[in-house]
């Protein structure tokens, strides 16, 4: 059990924010105990929860920074979805319990989620499974052992084989299906969420091009500045906006990498 907060943004129309790295993150689990076949995103679907019974109809789910591959079957659970074996019992949490999942029962989801409106804010455009999926991109940093990656891979394809036949819904060609160990996937297929680019969520809550309107200078910055920026990281789409008005920029670096 962790403390985790959420937020709420400004205006006439706010929306709750959750950031799942508060509830199922990397930096919560020290580097001997991380195990991604276990490690669950029940907590960040508990922040969810909290976010629709304070009556909030509007979310955006920041996932960033997970510890999890379990393509958001935790989340999904913490929020009423049934997820069931063979033989009709509760999925464990973690990856290892999607390699038996074999029906997804979303009856009992809580009846909120209907009339919620869920916006993921990912900057990855990896898909949920394969060689540049989840598991294998992400899975070693997460604790994920040679002979462990191809499990967690077989864990997401198994979900996404399922989640298309009692869903209907097909998360396999789904560009950034694979962020957060595959929770914008699970989002998306058992919340109706959908996948925006983080950079665009910050920069429209912001008012950002509001801003450039009478801006002479941007200057905004990175900790890395390098060839993965210009795969629409935050310092490239400022810079695209203000270069659509006319407006110069500065980005400050605290280095600056390959390409």
């Amino acid at each position: 059990t962790v403390d985790a907060e959420w937020g709420v943004t400004g205006g006439s129309e706010p929306s709750a924010v959750v950031e799942m790295a508060q509830g199922s993150g990397l930096t919560l689990v020290p580097g001997t105990m991380r195990d991604p076949m276990r490690a669950t995103t029940y907590g960040t679907g508990q922040l969810i929860a909290a976010a629709l019974s304070a009556g909030h109809r509007r979310i955006i789910v920041g996932v960033g920074g997970s510890a999890t591959n379990d393509g958001g079957a935790g989340a999904a659970q913490a929020l009423g979805v049934r997820l069931r074996d063979a033989n009709g019992n509760d999925l464990a949490f973690g990856a290892a319990g999607l390699l038996q999942l074999a029906h997804i029962d979303v009856a009992g989801r809580l009846p909120s989620i209907a009339n919620a409106t869920i916006e993921v804010a990912t900057d990855v455009s990896n898909p949920l499974t394969g060689p540049t999926g989840a598991a294998m991109t992400y899975g070693p940093q997460k604790g994920g052992t040679p002979s462990m990656l191809p499990m967690l891979d077989a864990a997401l394809a198994n979900m996404a084989d399922v989640v298309e036949r009692d869903l209907g819904v097909r998360l396999r060609d789904l560009p950034g299906a694979g962020a957060a160990g595959g929770l914008a996937a699970g989002l998306v297929a058992f919340l109706g969420a959908e996948l925006s680019w983080g950079a665009d969520v910050v920069l429209d809550a912001l008012d950002f091009d509001q801003h450039l309107s009478d801006a002479d200078l941007l200057v905004t910055g990175e900790g890395r500045l390098d060839w993965q920026t210009v795969y629409h990281k935050a310092p490239i789409v400022a810079a695209e906006r203000a270069s659509a008005r006319g407006v110069p920029g500065i980005v400050v670096a605290g280095s600056v990498g390959e390409g």
